[in-house]
């Protein structure tokens, strides 16, 4: 059996896994700012994650994933504020930022549940743990690696990378930062330009803020996971994993600071999945084409011909190797659901077969050949997490299940072994690994009766202009897992569990 190899980013090779202590495996991944709604940029990740979290239980090992919500911090270093996006966010909407974040870790946990990922183990959040930052903090100033400016904390990274390496992770020079980093409105009271804050003062206008030994003020942005992993996974660990877009600066700082408060290079395998584009383009605010989670499940958005089953989105994920860039499109998309289909139907048929036992193939070729594709599996999955190679070999033999009912594969072909075999490849990879569940069929006629009633009581009450009712029936239905959409010729309802 082959062993598990996984691509590190730290060294950038495929690399023989194997965990800190036997039996145990230690994994973080850097979760959402919960500011907003969760959007297209949030499937990835961690569904590839949740893969992976996935196969590694099953291989046996005791696994603790940590998965944090980053609910402070996440500020961009520019203006002498340095803007907090969960303040922002909060005036914006005219929330508490506790509020404001309750509301969008809520919608985040509905979209994960709707992909079918897995809780992680633990799911700290950054506001949990100032106390750790702020001891972590302290730690790295005793160590001569950090100074106070006005209330604010900065590290020193031109002192740390002359001792150590600064842009291991990225391949960063520091030299070409320090050239290409623009001046920013608080730069002066760095340093250097390439420092980074573990901790800002808070202005008096800043809602959230926390006594510190530098004065009231919020953590930064790498600080917060530098602390969290430490306190669960300790201070080394086994998989640290996030979205390319993450590896500078934060999970570059996350490395430095961390190598100085605790002596040890904090992860041994860094995973990164790549970027998604949309229609070939990068996806951004600022090409606007960013598509909401709930957007993509409804269809509410310009850029999507219908709604999309968060199944058909989490195949089309696996579709594509982790590594590689992952184009979103309508026709990929819609291609995606007939593939997924065309599976689930091969499949269902193979739970419902009842073949004969025969011990000796007398297909012999068609024997190995499945055979290998089932093997082949295991291979596929142990190479660097290759989901889409696995999937490729599911619809391999799809033909031969369908022909097995349709009789053009006669009994005795392929032996009881094998036909056993294919049917634990399939549970095992499609169901347990790859995490995909079936799309449920239409509901009864009673309850599309009852939906049609709720969608007539509803538009009513627009109509008399009561949108409380109106707003009530749909969020409880989508509360539900039933969204509503109103187009140009009615309302129609589609069930996104």
């Amino acid at each position: 059996m082959s062993e598990l190899k996984i691509h590190n980013s730290l060294t950038r090779k495929k690399e023989v896994f194997e965990p800190l202590y036997p039996g145990h495996v230690g994994m973080y991944v850097c979760g959402p700012t919960v500011s907003g709604e969760s959007h297209l940029g949030h499937a990835r990740p961690y569904i590839t994650f949740d893969v992976l979290f996935r196969y590694l239980k099953h291989l046996g090992y005791k696994v603790r994933y940590v998965r944090n919500l980053t609910d402070a911090g996440h500020f961009e270093e520019e203006g002498r504020a340095a803007e907090d996006k969960i303040a922002k966010g909060a005036l914006l909407e005219k929330l508490e930022p506790m509020e404001l974040v309750q509301k969008y870790t809520n919608l985040y946990h509905w979209a994960m549940h709707q992909f079918n990922c897995l809780e992680p183990s633990i799911e700290p959040t950054a506001t949990g743990h100032i106390v750790e930052q702020i001891e972590m903090i302290k730690n790295i100033i005793e160590k001569g690696y950090a100074y106070e400016v006005n209330g604010s904390v900065y590290f020193d990274v031109k002192k740390y990378a002359d001792s150590h390496e600064y842009g291991i992770l990225s391949g960063r020079v520091l030299e070409e930062l320090q050239e290409s980093n623009r001046e920013l409105d608080n730069q002066s009271e760095k340093r250097n330009k390439v420092d980074f804050a573990l901790w800002k003062n808070a202005p008096p206008e800043h809602l959230m803020r926390w006594q510190s030994p530098w004065g009231e003020g919020f953590p930064g942005w790498h600080i917060e996971c530098s602390a969290m992993s430490k306190k669960y996974l300790g201070k080394q660990f086994d998989i640290h994993g996030g979205g390319m877009d993450l590896m500078f600066p934060h999970h570059e700082c996350e490395i430095a600071q961390s190598e100085i408060a605790h002596g040890e290079l904090m992860a041994r395998f860094w995973m990164h999945n790549n970027m998604i584009t949309i229609n070939g383009k990068k996806m951004g605010k600022a090409y606007n084409n960013t598509i909401k989670l709930t957007e993509l499940f409804s269809g509410n958005n310009t850029q999507l011909e219908k709604p999309y089953h968060p199944m058909t989105v989490r195949f089309f994920v696996l579709q594509t190797h982790y590594r590689s860039t992952l184009d979103f499109s309508n026709d990929g998309l819609l291609a995606a659901e007939k593939g997924l289909q065309r599976l689930w139907a091969a499949y269902e048929v193979l739970q419902k077969l009842d073949y004969p036992a025969v011990t000796e193939a007398t297909n012999e070729e068609l024997d190995k050949q499945v055979q290998q594709w089932c093997a082949e599996c295991t291979d596929f999955i142990n190479d660097d997490m290759n989901t889409a190679k696995v999937l490729a070999n599911l619809f391999e033999m799809a033909p031969v299940i369908n022909s097995i009912k349709g009789g053009q594969v006669k009994p005795g072909e392929i032996s009881e072994a094998t036909f056993n075999l294919m049917k634990t490849t399939f549970d095992t990879f499609l169901i347990e690994i790859l995490g995909l569940v079936p799309v449920k069929a239409a509901d009864s006629d009673k309850l599309d009766g009852v939906m049609q009633l709720l969608i007539d009581i509803r538009k009513e009450a627009k109509g008399r202009k009561d949108y409380a009712t109106s707003d009530k029936i749909r969020n409880q239905l989508l509360s539900i897992g039933i969204q509503l959409k109103d187009e140009k010729d009615g309302t129609v309802s589609f069930t996104i569990e």
